[in-house]
């Protein structure tokens, strides 16, 4: 288990434009605003540090998505993924993999691959069955 995931931003306003509509589909709401960060929870989340970070990097260097990194969020439908992978291309985020079954994973694996404004790989995935 982790406590939770961070990843780096050059402009905290314009990443939490992105990332207000790109979580909304998955159940997660923006917790905590500073100047330097933003904070992304589930809507009910009761535990003592939000599990999403987006920041601005510690040594005030410029923010660098590495090649392989990614953040998968769990999404409760299928629908929800397609909401995500559309909400982020309508903020400015770039497809890396349309909505769609992988399954090479699972057979039920359905989810979206997109880049942030900063271009941070993420996906949005289902693993259960269509209801």
């Amino acid at each position: 288990m982790y406590s939770h995931i961070t990843i780096g931003t050059a402009d905290i306003v314009r990443a939490a434009r992105f990332y207000d509509s790109v979580l909304k589909p998955l159940g997660m709401v923006r917790r905590k605003a500073f100047k330097i960060a933003v904070s992304y929870a589930p809507e009910n989340f009761t535990g003592i540090n939000e599990p999403f970070w987006v920041l601005r990097p510690y040594d005030r260097k410029a923010p660098s998505p590495g090649n392989g990194p990614m953040v998968a969020f769990e999404a409760k439908s299928r629908e929800a993924v397609d909401a995500f992978h559309a909400a982020a291309l309508a903020a400015g985020g770039t497809d890396e993999g349309a909505p769609g079954l992988r399954t090479h994973y699972h057979p039920n694996y359905y989810g979206a691959y997109v880049r942030d404004l900063d271009g941070n790989k993420l996906c949005a995935v289902c693993h259960a069955p269509q209801g």
